[in-house]
């Protein structure tokens, strides 16, 4: 039987920073005389009162690491109740949402996914818009930090190759997760307010660059106006490439030691194959919008290295209405959706680093093919990847695609269209955010959805982000049998 006293006991400390976090938007309202203030303060309440009691009411007896099993089921505890907490100043508040669209709202701001039901951000109070930014910056933060220091003891995907210890024979997760996540933290903080500057130099005023930085380095998504990114101008479209990529790219190693001043990021293959790739399709795009479309080369250029970064990093932020591009961009996007950033981002998706593992292990089939007796082995990063690192990926990445079908097609069952739920399905399923099509493009709006298609999504989101079998595991029977 496991012992689920450290996981309540974990899971308290984890609404007790959420209900910390509801005093900043309440703050926010106070000082702009809106008394939304007075329901950021009674859920911060209510939400700290819970937290306490798990705190105190599961504290175990001795301290010990926790075991796998126990990480599986604090991961997917802590994501489904910080997102129903969450859920209340949504509902409560200026913007009474329902149950559902408030529900929603929260899973797609803790996943970073962007995908929103609220319609008319610019004129919304300031601290529903302070609290969706900080739900994105939270939660990319806790991904990032579960992407380095717990999934790889997982073994989840192959994500045993980033594993920061040298060892980990006693299947417990290790205290050094505390300081790899005061140092994502650290890392985190600094390029938000490097990003917070950035935007409010290039013409965003103080509060709105606050929350698009947080939005930016967390790759949410959740912009202060119902254009998005379009409202601004050139200089805060180019910033915001630059801040998504940096959320896309792999906090591990900014937080490595530096060699000669050069952080180990600009010397990763990850990080190579994400920016020729980026690079390469932003560049395509530009030349399409300006061959077929007549659009302005810098224009071109500007709208296609945005909205490819805004995909590929899973962001969603939205500079123009790439939907209106052709049938050609169309597709060239939804295959986008299926990339994601680099592991041990906030980005969610396949990830760069499995896609790469995956060409390289084609490629040794082809040779296989002219030479069955060879022996090939793939690298990474000068490493020598096991088979079971491959034997990982190519579950996950088989999982995922099969996963994606699954919703795809049940959301068709509480009546989406073709379109909508086959793109709903990928984006909810790598936390983008836009899908395409006239309701939830880049343009549109998930509020039009049916109550049911909403916790379908949010369901996904949660399995996205929590890398699919890391929420399975907990539906097998062998997980309760201990």
């Amino acid at each position: 039987m496991i012992d689920v006293r450290p996981v309540l006991f974990i899971n308290g400390f984890v609404l007790l920073v959420l209900a910390a976090a509801m005093g900043i938007p309440a703050v926010v309202d106070l000082l702009s005389d809106d008394i939304d203030w007075k329901v950021f303060a009674s859920a911060g309440l209510v939400t700290a009162f819970f937290a306490l009691a798990l705190i105190f009411g599961g504290r175990p007896k001795v301290r010990q690491p926790l075991t796998a099993r126990q990480a599986f089921m604090l991961a997917s505890m802590a994501w489904v109740s910080a997102a129903g907490f969450a859920a209340l100043p949504f509902a409560f508040g200026d913007l009474r949402l329902g149950l559902t669209d408030a529900v929603f709202e929260a899973m797609s701001g803790l996943t970073t996914t962007g995908a929103t039901v609220i319609v008319g951000l610019d004129r919304a109070p300031r601290g529903v818009l302070m609290w969706r930014a900080l739900l994105n910056w939270l939660g990319g933060e806790g991904i990032i930090v579960m992407a380095v220091a717990i999934l790889p003891l997982l073994r989840i995907g192959g994500m045993q190759v980033f594993r920061m210890e040298t060892s980990d024979k006693s299947g417990g997760v290790k205290p050094r997760i505390a300081q790899v996540a005061a140092a994502i933290t650290m890392v985190y903080v600094a390029f938000t307010a490097l990003a917070a500057l950035a935007f409010w130099a290039a013409g965003m005023g103080r509060f709105d660059a606050i929350c698009h930085a947080m939005a930016a380095i967390s790759t949410g998504g959740f912009s202060t106006s119902d254009a998005r990114l379009a409202h601004w101008g050139t200089a805060v479209q180019w910033v915001a490439v630059f801040a998504m990529l940096v959320g896309g790219s792999s906090f591990t190693l900014w937080i490595g030691p530096w060699k000669n001043w050069r952080p180990r990021v600009l010397d990763d293959a990850q990080t190579h194959w994400y920016l020729l790739f980026i690079g390469t399709l932003a560049g395509l795009l530009a030349l399409w919008q300006w061959a077929v479309n007549d659009m302005h080369p810098g224009v071109a250029l500007r709208h296609a290295a945005f909205s490819v970064s805004s995909v590929v990093t899973t962001t969603g932020f939205v500079s123009t209405d790439y939907g209106a591009w052709g049938g050609f961009a169309h597709v060239v996007f939804f295959i986008l959706v299926f990339i994601g950033g680099c592991t041990g981002s906030a980005s969610g998706g396949v990830k760069i680093f499995r896609w790469e593992l995956l060409f390289a292990l084609a490629g040794i089939h082809l040779k296989r093919l002219l030479h069955p007796h060879g022996v090939f082995v793939i690298h990474y990063n000068q490493r020598t990847i096991e088979s079971q690192v491959l034997d990982s990926v190519l579950g996950f990445v088989v999982m995922y695609f099969f996963t994606f079908a699954l919703f795809a097609l049940v959301l068709t069952v509480v009546g989406l269209d073709f379109v909508t739920a086959l793109s709903g399905s990928a984006s909810a399923l790598a936390n983008v955010g836009p899908g395409i099509g006239d309701i939830i493009g880049p343009t549109g709006s998930y509020r039009p959805l049916p109550a049911l298609a909403k916790w379908v999504l949010a369901g996904e989101m949660m399995l996205g982000r929590l890398e699919l079998f890391t929420v399975a595991v907990l539906f097998s029977r062998s997980y309760w049998r201990g």
